[in-house]
């Protein structure tokens, strides 16, 4: 229904627009006097009018109304509900709504019958009230802004302090996200190590979380501390994501040196989008291609040659991921290198240099700081890959180097922690935040070194 009231509300803005247009045309033709605006601020002024307080309305209302009714069904059904846990409480009222709305539910009662009729009544209630709501706005909009359209009216500016007001909200919505992310990551963190030690989940070589509530002590309910080593998720994660830059790092930047300098117009008209196709093949597909193809191939080889090869491999998933972030490398190194001026290419070819060497020695020290911030995003979307490794590396936590055995990375880890019905008060599903604490903390370092970099490095060219 949201969406319903938006596309709506959506074409009431249009007609409103159309129609402040027109009606500031015809009061300036009436009074043969000139506007203060243009008439498509007008027109502007009375379609924000119309639907901007309805859709702010439209907005609180889907934010408020699951939990309004939630809240009253809880209190209706309190001899029901009285007894049961956080997630059993959960699990009732989705029972219900869905009873309510028409969905099918394994267990039901006479208690989700009874809360799926208040659920129905609710929500129905509810409908009436808002749309009556929306369309007293709506008209009420419509009728000020008719009655204020004059050709003295600052319409004008009331659109422009509008939008920019838009403008910082959508600012501030970025900014809040990620604070909102940032906290979220930091109190579950929190209480993960109120469970386990900072040092042993940091400085750890063991990670076993299936295990937390194995051995002795378990009949206790206590934790094993020593099986939170986060060393050996960190050590898989670095090996798959050198692999992937040892391959992605040469081949972009090379072709980006090609396409920016060395390439014709028809040619780099053709390779430059295929080269780019690569980043919009979806992950799970590198994922099949590391699985089924690479992976098999180096098992292959590796025996052919007398090496043990697993046939899940940080070597496989290394170079199927290097693959996938070669467009990150080369798309944004392209466009730094020809971001640099001629000027200087011409000044190196005046003074005898061949372009060989003007490229060495001009155009990459002036393009390093663009292309430290590429091979940096492609890092960061390496180490924040999923599929590829669970597909084609595994998810056995082991401290090696070698690239020819199973590795796990710390978002696979992630994902593990994650999947299925969780108690979000135990240690093993906490570490899951920790983790993310963890990835961010190394991701938020590499772009402070990057930004480091920039701005060492940064010329001001006229």
């Amino acid at each position: 229904m949201f969406w319903t009231y938006a596309a709506l509300l959506l074409l009431v803005f249009v007609a409103a627009s159309f129609y402040g247009r027109h009606r500031a045309q015809q009061v300036a033709v009436k009074e043969l006097v000139a506007l203060h605006s243009r008439p498509g601020y007008h027109g502007g002024y009375l379609a924000i009018l119309a639907t901007l307080p309805a859709f702010v309305l439209l907005v609180a209302w889907a934010i408020v109304e699951p939990r309004l009714l939630d809240t009253m069904v809880i209190s209706a059904n309190a001899e029901v509900v009285e007894g049961l846990s956080k997630p059993e409480l959960q699990a009732f009222l989705r029972d219900a709504r869905a009873i309510a709305f028409g969905g099918i539910v394994a267990f039901a009662d006479a208690g989700k019958e009874q809360a799926a009729v208040l659920f129905s009544s609710l929500a129905a209630t509810s409908l009436y009230l808002k749309t009556a709501l929306i369309v007293m706005l709506v008209a009420g909009g419509l009728r000020y802004g008719y009655r204020s359209i004059r050709p003295t009216m600052r319409a004008r500016h009331f659109v422009e302090r509008t939008v920019m007001g838009l403008l910082i909200l959508c600012s501030a919505v970025a900014i809040f996200t990620t604070i909102g992310i940032v906290l979220s990551l930091l109190f579950e963190s929190l209480m993960f190590f109120r469970k386990i030690p900072v040092l042993d989940f940091v400085f750890g070589l063991h990670w076993s979380p299936q295990s937390a509530f194995e051995g002795a002590g378990a009949e206790l309910g206590e934790t094993n501390t020593k099986i939170f080593g986060a060393i050996p998720l960190l050590v898989g994660t670095m090996l798959i994501t050198t692999i992937a830059i040892i391959v992605a790092a040469p081949i972009g930047l090379l072709s980006a040196i090609y396409l920016s300098d060395y390439a014709s117009g028809p040619v780099r008209a053709i390779v430059k989008p295929v080269l780019e196709i690569l980043a919009g093949i979806p992950t799970v597909v590198y994922g099949f291609f590391a699985a089924l193809t690479v992976a098999p191939f180096i098992r292959g080889w590796g025996e052919s040659i007398g090496l043990s090869v697993s046939s899940e491999s940080a070597l496989a998933a290394g170079l199927v991921m290097g693959i996938m972030i070669i467009p990150f490398v080369s798309s944004l190194s392209d466009d730094v290198i020809n971001a640099v001026p001629q000027s200087l290419r011409d000044g190196s070819a005046g003074l005898g240099a061949t372009k060989s060497e003007t490229i060495r020695h001009v155009v990459l020290p002036a393009a390093l700081p663009g292309i430290v911030s590429a091979l940096i995003l492609a890092i960061s979307r390496a180490i924040g890959e999923t599929m590829i490794v669970v597909m084609a590396a595994g998810l056995a936590a082991k401290m090696t180097v070698n690239p020819l055995e199973a590795v796990t990375t710390v978002t696979v880890q992630i994902v593990t922690l994650l999947v299925g019905d969780q108690e979000f008060d135990s240690a093993k599903t906490l570490a899951a935040f920790a983790l993310g604490l963890l990835l961010f903390c190394i991701t938020l370092a590499l772009n402070i070194f990057a930004l480091r970099v920039v701005k060492k490095y940064r010329e001001q060219y006229d």
